[in-house]
């Protein structure tokens, strides 16, 4: 009562809620300090890990720069193109070497940045050569007599195999058999059935298309509308003959198992799931001519000595 009556009582409720006030307020301070404790740990630890990815960084970017130095090093000894009888020359060679047992290496590489591990270990430092020759059929032998790439128009499914001699067949680079060769451009379709090196059947034809937009009449977007168009109905009759050719039409001497489908870049997808083969090549002229232009460089090979 006496409090009450000096006016204590109210103070004394009142410094128990300053009381209250600076021990939440210390709470705080405490969590603050906690929370910023924290953060500067975690930027300790992120400071750390971007200096590690920076030195990271630094290693792969000098180990890039020392195998393009060491790939600068190393060229092929000798980059040549071999068909017909030269070709034929050449396997023989290889189909004749013999070696002890496994002492032949014979390996298919279709991709150029997935080597087998028994071609990098083989070939050693000249593996950045195979990546750059590859999709291709790599030989070499034991002794280091033999070591060469070559590509293959026709390529077997990858392999890698060891034995005493060089495995060739002759099927994956020259023209064997019943098969047929079908050149697709833009504005161009030949397909010609073949025995061997020699044409039995031969079917062509040209396209009109537009080759450029005239100043007046359309917009430039209305014209690569048509011409596009036009594209697509030319392939659609592409795609036309070669069903024609599977169905046999009405030529009984139409024996092809085989077809090959060479021509312009943008265009070979769409005959990429009823090819046994597809590479672009640049023939020109009317669909006779070109065809046959477009059948040599398809069977032409590239050796290259490493």
């Amino acid at each position: 009562m006496l409090d009450r009556l000096l006016g204590r009582a109210s103070l004394k409720d009142r410094l128990e809620e300053l009381e209250e006030e600076k021990r939440h307020l210390e709470r705080q301070l405490a969590a603050e300090e906690e929370r910023r404790v924290d953060a500067v740990s975690d930027r300790q630890a992120a400071q750390q890990r971007v200096n590690h990815l920076e030195d990271r960084v630094t290693e792969l970017e000098d180990r890039v720069q020392r195998l393009q130095s060491a790939d600068e090093d190393h060229q092929f000894r000798r980059e040549t193109e071999l068909a017909d009888e030269r070709l034929d020359e050449i396997l023989a060679r290889l189909e004749s070497v013999e070696t002890g047992p496994e002492g032949a290496l014979t390996a298919y590489v279709a991709d150029g940045h997935d080597l087998p591990a028994t071609v990098r270990e083989t070939v050693g430092d000249r593996a950045g050569l195979v990546g750059r020759a590859a999709p291709c059929l790599v030989t070499v032998d034991d002794a280091g007599l033999v070591a060469a790439t070559l590509s293959t128009p026709d390529p077997p499914d990858p392999f890698t195999e060891w034995a005493d001699g060089f495995r060739i067949e002759r099927s994956w680079f020259q023209p064997t058999g019943a098969y047929a060769v079908a050149l697709v451009r833009s504005d161009l379709f030949a397909l010609g059935e073949y025995d061997g090196r020699d044409r039995v059947a031969f079917h062509g034809f040209d396209s009109d298309l537009k080759s450029q937009h005239s100043k007046g009449g359309f917009s430039q977007a209305r014209f690569e509308r048509l011409r596009d168009a036009q594209i697509d109905s030319h392939i659609d009759r592409c795609q036309a003959a070669l069903e024609e050719r599977e169905g046999g039409g009405d030529d009984e001497s139409v024996t092809a198992d085989r077809l090959y489908v060479v021509g312009e870049r943008s265009l070979l997808s769409r005959f990429s799931d009823i090819a046994d083969a597809t590479q672009p090549v640049d023939a020109t002229g009317d669909p006779e001519d070109a065809l046959a232009d477009a059948v040599h460089e398809f069977f032409t090979v590239q050796l290259r000595l490493l």
